[in-house]
């Protein structure tokens, strides 16, 4: 696969993550699309093994998701800033401590927006317990999983 069609593959790949965090967009979709597109393409043992493993990870991850407790998101006060916030978070979080760095990422990218809105570090905390319980688990399962195909991904890009 050439330089361009990379570049396009990584770019639905980001998108899909985006997507994770906006209510009715397919962003695991996305995510597995990209990797469909890109072993379609690359035609090797590597990338149809990515393929396999990613569409069984993304296919758990949507029978775990319905098992969570539904969302409530206006109960809460979830905001599209607060979404903005915790997904900058869990992706510096990523990057910060691969996989793992996401979970305490997205936790404290809500925090900082809620203690940016609200002033108080005990009110700022009380709203993160608040909107974990009600969302964060649910967008968390997914978020994750999403990262871990696009790291999967990006590794085996640079293996190649």
């Amino acid at each position: 696969m050439d330089l361009p069609q990379l570049f396009l593959v990584g770019l639905v790949l980001l998108l899909g993550l985006l997507g994770v965090l906006v209510p009715g967009v397919p962003g695991t979709w996305l995510v597995w699309a990209a990797v469909l597109w890109w072993a379609l393409h690359e035609r090797t043992a590597p990338a149809w093994s990515l393929l396999v493993s990613a569409t069984a990870l993304l296919l758990v991850v949507q029978v775990v998701k319905w098992q969570l407790p539904p969302r409530r998101l206006r109960g809460v006060g979830v905001t599209r800033r607060m979404a903005a916030y915790a997904g900058a978070g869990a992706l510096l979080g990523f990057v910060v401590v691969p996989v793992l760095g996401a979970v305490p990422g997205f936790v404290g990218g809500i925090y900082l927006c809620e203690r940016l809105r609200l002033g108080t570090h005990g009110e700022a905390w009380a709203s993160v317990r608040a909107v974990m319980r009600a969302v964060g688990t649910s967008v968390l399962v997914e978020l994750l999983a999403c990262l871990m195909v696009v790291a999967a991904w990006v590794g085996t890009v640079l293996a190649g």
